[in-house]
């Protein structure tokens, strides 16, 4: 079979060149048939989801792409205490799909991740979290075929060692996601005395802020997920057809993790955290005082994306900070919605994390666009940005 699609018509981003053979999974036996099938061949093999982390060059990919389009969502025994309930989701569902059911049905835990976009198979591979809520916390196991096995195997969260955006599969365990387990918290017996359906404890400053609420409060799911759709349409994070901003790969570069010693050569208003196991990260201003709100909008938008981050040049028991990518970009002289003479490709209007494209732009555009901010960065503070997505057939 010769398939005629381009992963232009199948990615957020909308570039990529021709697919030489695509096959769809609608259901497990399928995907698992076709995955083996692939595997067998010998030939080049590539799965695909909702296509919003992936960047394919111009010259499309000589090889089988394995499309999960698998659907279901249904409740498995043993989250009938009353407090609890267990989901088992296939790996094709659309993850803010996903999201709007639980919030509509009164389960509680992951409606913070509203409006990411992607599939539900994605989900474990980077751990995704925004707004205070992460996978991990919900996450019970997933379903995987493993790379030539026959049939898949159950995985708990355990196994998988998530941590802030990275998994075993991110690192490089080869296969395919073939459905998740979540266990949420059914607020029906709240819903009985109270007459609404509360979610989870609000974790996050700016989702606080929006809904009007203190740190710790709980407020209806649907006004969390209202909230949150708001808050990342208004940083082009949601997808739409009419705005341009949205049409990208989500946060194009990690934040980058590097020594204290490299830290300490950035100028004192830079954004940092340190980092130490097992515990939340905590603001370093080096002079003075940082303002308030930029910091916020850094936080939001590494919150809100599914962002993993790069360490850089640390040594053995050296401390590591983490950096924003944010701010190096912008602090290097790329504006928002900066793009380069005749390019179809931009930096978003809204934030500097997003690479967009404006109507028409090639993978090459997007790719120069990319390597232009990489250089700039480099050049003003030594520091060498990494790219999120997925690249496939090209190279920074």
């Amino acid at each position: 079979m010769v398939s005629d699609v381009r992963f232009a018509e199948l990615t957020t981003l909308h570039v990529g060149g021709p697919i030489e053979r695509l096959v769809t999974g609608t259901t497990q036996r399928d995907l698992v048939d076709l995955a083996r099938e692939a595997w067998s061949s010998g030939a080049p093999w590539l799965v695909l989801g909702g296509g919003s982390n992936l960047l394919v060059g111009d010259d499309g990919f000589a090889g089988t792409v394995v499309r999960v389009a698998t659907r279901g969502i249904e409740v498995l025994p043993g989250g009938d205490d009353g407090a609890s309930v267990l989901l088992r989701v296939q790996a094709g569902e659309s993850w803010d799909e996903l999201v709007a059911f639980t919030v509509d049905r009164g389960y509680s835990g992951i409606e913070a991740l509203s409006g990411i976009p992607g599939s539900v198979g994605a989900a474990p591979v980077q751990n995704i979290g925004a707004y205070g809520q992460e996978l991990e916390s919900t996450l019970v196991a997933i379903e995987f075929l493993d790379e030539f096995a026959d049939e898949p195997r159950r995985m708990t969260a355990a196994e998988l060692e998530l941590g802030y955006r990275t998994s075993v599969l991110k690192r490089g365990l080869p296969g395919i996601v073939i459905s998740i387990e979540l266990r949420l918290h059914d607020t029906s017996a709240e819903r009985a005395v109270l007459g609404e359906a509360l979610g989870q404890p609000i974790a996050y400053g700016q989702l606080a802020d929006a809904l009007h609420v203190q740190l710790g409060d709980r407020v209806p799911i649907a006004s969390v997920r209202q909230s949150v759709l708001a808050l990342r349409a208004a940083k082009g994070m949601v997808l739409d057809d009419t705005d341009l901003d949205s049409v990208s790969a989500g946060s194009f570069f990690t934040n980058p993790i590097v020594s204290e010693r490299v830290s300490r050569t950035l100028p004192g208003a830079a954004p940092r955290w340190y980092l130490a196991p097992d515990e939340p990260d905590a603001v370093l201003p080096l002079a003075g005082g940082l303002a308030q709100s930029p910091l916020d909008e850094f936080l939001a938008l590494e919150a809100s994306f599914e962002a993993s981050d790069t360490v850089t040049d640390a040594g053995a028991g050296e401390p590591l900070v983490k950096l924003s990518a944010a701010w190096l970009i912008e602090q290097s002289g790329i504006h928002r919605g900066f793009t380069l003479p005749g390019s179809r490709a931009a930096i978003s209007s809204k934030h500097t994390l997003a690479l967009t494209n404006r109507g028409g732009a090639s993978a090459d555009e997007i790719v120069q666009l990319a390597r232009f901010v990489q250089h700039r960065v480099q050049a003003e503070f030594g520091i060498v940005l990494h790219p999120e997505p997925v690249l496939v057939g090209i190279e920074l």
